[in-house]
């Protein structure tokens, strides 16, 4: 696993983005980890993330894009660091843009925020975590409307590795439905990995009780692709 990858897994435990215990998601389900990416606060965590993501991005899509598109709400401070980073790391000037959740009339109108995307533009998507694919639902027209467009791909910071609507990941189902690659920083396995019996700030994040609630997990849930 490349150093950047140890370094992120360490980070969203340190920046307690990522946790381990009795978790009950949006879905119903019962989970012995979450992750919220709203916890990313503060100017070093924001800097620090739009840069593993910036690595990522480029690692999986090259430099060889114009837009970097984040969905509202979080995808707002995702895209604006990781083009901030991504100049920072590679000296390529990539534009960020978001949605609006409502378009507005007057002003800066329209449906969407920061650089406009025109006909012939190369755009990524950013996200926090995908779980359904609901956010691409949304995202995907929004981005289609706006003109001869190519999606290079989606970059998440966490692929959770279970199953979306069906037998498949989130990601993969994606990847089919759309026909744009879909990628993470990260996996579950990833971080399972590294992070098995392994001291992180003095104190050991999985241990024998949370790495079977994890496979437990996965029995039930696992996607298919991911076993």
């Amino acid at each position: 696993m490349e150093q950047y990858k140890q370094e992120f897994i360490e980070f969203m435990v340190d920046s307690d983005v990522l946790r381990f215990g009795e978790f009950t998601l949006k879905s119903g389900r019962k989970s012995p980890f979450f992750m919220n990416a709203g916890l990313y606060v503060t100017g070093q965590q924001l800097t620090k993330l739009g840069e593993y993501y910036a690595k990522a991005i480029h690692d999986n899509y090259g430099d060889d894009f114009d837009v970097l598109f984040g969905p509202a709400y979080k995808g707002i401070p995702l895209s604006v660091a990781t083009v901030m980073a991504f100049h920072k790391l590679y000296g390529k000037e990539i534009r960020y843009c978001s949605n609006r959740k409502e378009a507005k009339d007057h002003g800066d109108a329209g449906i969407l925020l920061g650089s406009p995307i025109k006909d012939g533009d190369k755009v990524v998507i950013i996200e926090d975590v995908t779980t359904s694919g609901k956010s691409i639902e949304e995202t995907f027209p929004i981005i289609q409307a706006q003109g001869n467009v190519e999606i290079k791909g989606l970059m998440v910071s966490l692929n959770r590795m279970e199953r979306g609507k069906g037998e498949k990941s989130a990601l993969v189902e994606i990847q089919e439905k759309y026909g744009f690659p879909a990628n993470a920083i990260v996996s579950m396995a990833d971080v399972v990995e590294h992070l098995y019996n392994k001291e992180v700030n003095g104190k050991v994040v999985i241990d024998d009780k949370i790495k079977a609630a994890i496979d437990e997990y996965y029995k039930q849930y696992g996607a298919s692709d991911c076993q």
